[in-house]
């Protein structure tokens, strides 16, 4: 009797307990794309991991996820009006659906919203391609308030709006562009106008803002197709800014650390490190290592990993922008976050799904598996741009009206 106690003691040592955590707007609860969430798949059975359930109700679009306990907040496109939506994410049944906008965004490339909402607290807050902005309650999807980018000068980018607002404090933070002031601060509360950014005028292009500390200055960082800027979070003026020559479109999310910002984007431009200091900062390196169209680019410690056009998927130092590695026939091009140590790599075109190690060895795969069926919507165009997001144990993934929920709990 006593060897079977130590035994049972011995194996409940020996097992990983699964740390859950939410994935409240974009990138997560940091806008890092990295989770601190533990005890999930180290690898992959043949196939994948168990689907859950798939939902086809969630209109057209490219919007991400907000994940908060056991719901689902996203926005979709439909025939009448663009809606943002709450799901279950135990069942993926719809737990309610709101208009927030009459106009559904119309484009090529695909219609409906780009942005993944923001929850905080008891309220969720989304912006629609077309610049809607709105505060929901989190319960019902009562909408409290609504704000056009248009009303504070805005003009809407050629393919829509597709940033995730930011809600730091009393403020929610977005970038309707434009001579009247880029970046923008409301109330969260009522939608008033707390401040502009007169100073800083740059047209809106697609990227989202980050929150960042440095030398005891609480700031939003942004980047457009011109500049890289910081801005003062109590009142929107310019603490500094680096010139970047963005092409066509400007999209992944800047990253903070130290003191350092990194940014990249595609089109042939590539990737630069600046330190922070004074109005000007000091360029550390500006090259062509990571040329990140729109799948995101992740720093894990001290080394960077994303999708490089023309390259593969790409390892980069962060301090040197060096190349540590790079694969380009393992997977095609797409969007990738990171939770327990793996990264979740998609596929924009053949809508491929993989985990591989987060190491500066190289790319150690440890599972595949393809998303099915394929959307009924997307344009021949558009692909399967919608970021993955690991939340509580579960993985989601989108295309278009289509949302899949996976279990990738290790311990079961």
């Amino acid at each position: 009797m006593k060897d079977q106690f130590l035994l049972i003691v011995v194996m409940l040592c020996c097992v990983t307990p699964l740390k859950s955590q939410d994935w409240p707007g974009w990138r997560g609860a940091d806008r890092t794309d990295v989770s601190h969430e533990k005890g999930l798949l180290k690898e992959w059975p043949e196939g994948g991991p168990k689907q859950l359930w798939t939902s086809k109700k969630c209109g057209v679009g490219y919007s991400g996820f907000a994940v908060v306990k056991d719901s689902l907040y996203t926005m979709g496109g439909y025939a009448e009006s663009t809606k943002l939506i709450c799901l279950n994410t135990e069942t993926g049944d719809i737990r309610w659906r709101k208009d927030m906008s009459e106009n559904v965004l119309e484009n090529g490339w695909g219609d409906g919203p780009r942005g993944t909402p923001t929850v905080d607290g008891d309220f969720v807050y989304a912006m629609s391609g077309a610049g809607v902005l709105v505060c929901a309650k989190t319960s019902d999807g009562e909408i409290v308030w609504s704000a056009s980018m248009r009303d504070f000068g805005g003009r809407t980018p050629n393919w829509g709006y597709t940033e995730s607002v930011l809600v730091d404090g009393d403020q929610v933070i977005c970038t309707p562009g434009g001579r009247d002031g880029a970046i923008l601060a409301l109330n969260k509360t009522n939608g008033e106008k707390i401040w502009q950014t007169k100073d800083f005028t740059d047209a809106a292009d697609y990227s989202s803002l980050i929150v960042a500390v440095h030398n005891q200055q609480r700031q939003y960082i942004q980047l457009t197709q011109k500049s890289i800027v910081g801005v003062a979070a109590n009142n929107g003026s310019v603490l500094w800014k680096s010139s970047w020559p963005g092409r066509t479109a400007v999209v992944p999310t800047p990253i903070f650390k130290d003191g350092l910002v990194y940014v990249s984007s595609g089109y042939g431009v590539g990737c630069k490190l600046v330190e922070l200091g004074g109005k000007e900062p000091k360029e550390i390196y500006e090259n062509k290592t990571m040329k990140n169209q729109h799948g995101g680019v992740i720093l894990i410690e001290n080394h960077l990993y994303g999708y490089s056009d023309n390259v593969g998927w790409l390892c980069q130092n962060f301090k040197t922008g060096d190349t540590v590695w790079s694969d380009r026939r393992s997977l095609g091009k797409g969007a990738v976050a990171c939770a327990d140590g793996m990264l979740y790599c998609i596929s924009e075109d053949r809508g491929e799904v993989v985990l591989i190690e987060a190491s500066t060895k190289g790319w150690s795969e440890k599972g595949r598996f393809t998303l099915d069926p394929e959307s009924e919507y997307r344009p021949s165009r558009g692909k399967r741009w919608t970021h993955p997001t690991i939340a509580n144990g579960k993985l989601y993934l989108r295309d278009q009206e289509l949302v899949f929920c996976y279990d990738v709990k290790a311990n079961k």
